[in-house]
């Protein structure tokens, strides 16, 4: 636990994102083959009032370290309907064998492109797993880069970190920490696999993340929910 504080303390002080940075906490492994099915419901619920966001994607392993998804973005504000939003293509890489190393390592390229609109982000970054004995810690460290017609050019950053408890393969507790320039988020998170057969497993993962940095109400619900053959 003294490890992560130290972590905390210096991701806190060098990030530097403004927008919404709670998400899915990304795990560096790639499976041999694999294809899934993901959906992403994120509800953020804020003074200003709330915004509820889904993600559909499709994705596929391209080899034994490489693994891309394309993703359909959509959101409902107070005084929007639902409708799709942006477009996006992810590439994730995994660096190291599980186990090979002290930790796990792996990359993530994202890029996205706002829907009827030359707004486009791209967003870069590390991912890293360590087991310690019951326990797995995850952190993801992303810059991102914004720039289009709509909106300044601006280069940012994120941090995601997940600690949990391997309870058992169907249900692990966790704690999930977000933080960007005017967002320190934190809040308990649960997850699990069910397995159906050899080839096949379903995926599960849900949290409740609290702004702490800011005295105004600021809470997110996300929700995730994977099919892989």
């Amino acid at each position: 636990m003294k490890f992560i504080g130290i972590l905390l303390i210096v991701f806190s002080s060098v990030v530097s994102a403004d927008g919404i940075v709670v998400d899915k906490v990304y795990q560096p492994y790639v499976l041999p083959n694999e294809i899934e099915f993901e959906w992403r419901l994120l509800s953020r619920q804020t003074e200003k009032g709330n915004v509820l966001g889904q993600r559909i994607a499709f994705g596929k392993a391209l080899n034994e370290q490489l693994m891309a998804e394309i993703y359909l973005v959509g959101e409902e504000t107070n005084v929007e309907s639902f409708a799709l939003q942006a477009y996006e293509i992810e590439l994730r890489w995994m660096l190291t064998e599980q186990g090979e190393m002290w930790a796990d390592w792996g990359m993530l390229f994202e890029l996205e492109k706002r829907h009827r609109s030359e707004d486009w982000e791209f967003t870069t970054g590390l991912l890293f797993e360590k087991e310690l004995g019951a326990t797995s810690l995850t952190l993801n460290a992303f810059t991102v880069y914004e720039w289009g017609k709509n909106q300044k050019n601006e280069l940012e950053a994120e941090f995601r970190l997940k600690y949990r408890y391997r309870l058992m393969a169907e249900l692990q507790p966790a704690i999930e920490i977000y933080t960007g320039e005017s967002f320190i988020g934190v809040g308990p998170a649960f997850m699990g696999i069910i397995r159906i057969d050899r080839n096949r497993q379903f995926k599960w993962e849900a949290g409740f993340i609290t702004e702490i940095k800011n005295p105004v109400k600021d809470h997110s619900f996300r929700l995730a929910l994977e099919y892989e053959f």
